[in-house]
């Protein structure tokens, strides 16, 4: 989501990543059919998600499936944000700031340029199964 006339500064924006209990069953899903933009971002992040994880981003984003295993649902949740962030980012949506909570600061880290998408999705994925 974009946040106009954060801290009084009208014009501003901001994208806020949240955490877990935000994402459901499909999220995504038609995104992925509908904006190039969404889908070549979503193919990076499950590139970089593929040799720490034991699924497949893709699949799991269009069938919902092992969205209740926490060590599935950070690292969807996350790509499924940077890849929105992407999507704001083609649009001319450029954040003064970004901001999150749990795997949204991850998103966040990415979408700023503080971690690369590589180096995120090591952190989401490895912290996802340790909490798992």
């Amino acid at each position: 989501p974009v946040v106009s006339g954060v801290a009084g500064s009208v014009g501003r924006s901001v994208l806020v990543f949240p955490g877990q209990g935000t994402q459901w069953a499909g999220m995504g899903a038609e995104l992925l059919e509908s904006s190039p933009v969404f889908a070549a971002r979503m193919g990076e992040c499950a590139a970089a998600l593929s040799p720490l994880v034991g699924w497949d981003l893709l699949e799991v984003v269009r069938s919902g499936e092992g969205l209740e295993r926490v060590d599935v649902v950070q690292p969807v949740t996350w790509a499924v944000m940077v890849s929105l962030a992407e999507v704001w980012a083609a649009c001319g949506v450029k954040p003064d700031a970004v901001v999150g909570h749990s795997q949204g600061e991850i998103a966040a880290a990415v979408v700023s340029g503080a971690l690369s998408l590589q180096d995120g999705a090591r952190v989401v994925a490895l912290r996802s199964q340790v909490i798992g």
